[in-house]
């Protein structure tokens, strides 16, 4: 096993000779026997637990564990205290997600720390077989096929290159005491499912099902490469500016797989994703969405943004504020109509001050919101301004109204209101710039 496990290092690259090394010890016969190989292979090594606090008793007996097992061995151990269920909450992700979430932004705050080179986790060859079949199962594309990588920035997996088996024949051989967590044999968990019933149904059929899956990983990462060069060389050419040419995606030679590697980075699965291909040819106006972008589809492109939570949002503007910083810049002043010289320009309105009652307030557009065009006596839609205005999607979505109570004033940086217009009556002028986002 030593010998396997040194082999696999050199290969990878992956720790050298005076590098610092923290691994993650949860207690499991994997990080214990990885510490007992990587301390055996004379590596600088430190350890770090994490108590999740998910078990009750049994959380709080694998931390007394790690703690003895690491004083026998010499090698310091850094040990914290996780609230997981209300991260959890808090964050709207799954028990799961949010303890992955929190190990590894706390494992890289202690690398720092410490000043460490690497973080080892105790991930093995059946591990990177769950996750190839996880990943096929939630429909991945040729990445997730791949299995777990070696080395993830400074994550490391020195024991990839080994089976379970393998790891408990070391166990047992070197009689290495270790803590087993009660979860690991309940199937509620969609891994767990994997490991207790789908993987001993697979070797009924091929009893070399993991290494036969091992191997077509191996092949797929190959093909990987390959295929991500030709990827990244056509979305450099179908996005530009986070927006997406429709015509160009379509003439390429897989137009679906383009948009997939596009996308999926972002949040979006494969079924949200084949819904915005089929979109394509489809008016303009829909808006897809993953948990922190959307995708609007245009005229002649997919516009891809970050998800806000503006439609809702009210800034207040109070009458001694000369300028505001939030969420667009706007800067106020008063000018006496008797010195008064107009300048046509389409980012600054000027009002009648008399005529504002503050505060007055910004918000975004609303269906059914309408106001009287400079220069109009009738009442027009805000919508069929946009429509007439030609404005894209993403225009729509970046254009604030200011509104005095429930009267549309301005469309910022586009019209103002007639009713607020400036005459021979007007005594004290309201000016108001826009200066950008």
């Amino acid at each position: 096993m030593l010998q396997k496990v040194k082999e696999f290092i050199r290969q990878n690259n992956l720790i050298k000779n005076n590098d610092k090394v923290i691994i993650a010890l949860s207690g499991g016969a994997d990080s214990i026997a990885l510490l007992d190989i990587l301390y055996r292979l004379k590596y600088n090594c430190l350890a770090a637990h994490c108590n999740f606090h998910l078990r009750g008793e049994e959380s709080n007996r694998d931390a007394e564990f790690v703690k003895q097992f690491c004083a026998n061995y010499n090698v310091p151990l850094s040990i914290i205290d996780f609230n997981t269920e209300e991260y959890a909450r808090t964050n709207s992700i799954s028990i799961e997600m949010a303890a992955r979430e929190i190990r590894y932004n706390w494992f890289e705050q202690i690398r720092k720390q410490y000043k460490a080179d690497f973080i080892a986790v105790a991930h093995h060859q059946d591990d990177s077989v769950e996750t190839i079949l996880l990943n096929l199962i939630r429909g991945t594309g040729i990445r997730g096929l791949t299995g777990i990588p070696v080395r993830n920035n400074f994550v490391i997996r020195p024991l990839l290159g080994v089976a379970r088996k393998d790891i408990i024949e070391y166990i047992n051989g070197r009689k290495l005491s270790y803590v087993e967590d009660c979860t690991n044999k309940e199937d509620i968990y969609v891994r767990n499912k994997i490991r207790l019933n789908i993987l001993p149904l697979l070797e009924t059929i091929n009893p070399s099902a993991k290494s036969s899956i091992i191997r077509t990983a191996e092949h797929l990462s190959q093909v990987e490469n390959i295929y991500s060069c030709y990827v990244n060389e056509i979305c450099s050419k179908v996005l530009n500016n986070n927006e997406i040419d429709i015509q160009k995606l379509l003439n390429c030679a897989e137009p679906q797989a383009i948009l997939f590697e596009l996308l999926y980075s972002y949040g979006f699965n494969s079924a949200t994703i084949e819904q915005i291909f089929k979109s394509l040819s489809a008016q303009s106006g829909k808006i897809f969405y993953s948990e922190k972008y959307k995708v609007i589809k245009d005229r002649y492109t997919l516009i891809l943004a970050p998800k806000e939570n503006l439609h809702d949002a009210v800034y207040t503007i109070n009458k001694s504020d000369c300028e505001i910083n939030k969420p667009i810049q706007l800067r106020i002043k008063y000018i006496d109509n008797e010195t008064f010289k107009l300048k046509k320009d389409s980012n600054i309105l000027y009002l009648d001050a008399d005529k504002i009652t503050f505060p007055i307030i910004l918000r975004k557009w609303k269906v059914g919101d309408w106001f009287i065009p400079f220069g109009m006596k009738g009442r027009k839609k805000v919508s069929d301004y946009f429509s007439d205005n030609k404005f894209s999607l993403i225009d729509k979505e970046n254009t604030w109204l200011l509104c005095n109570d429930t009267d549309i004033i301005w469309i910022v940086g586009h019209r103002s209101d007639n009713r607020y217009r400036i005459n021979q009556n007007t005594k004290k002028i309201l000016q108001i710039k826009f200066l950008g986002y």
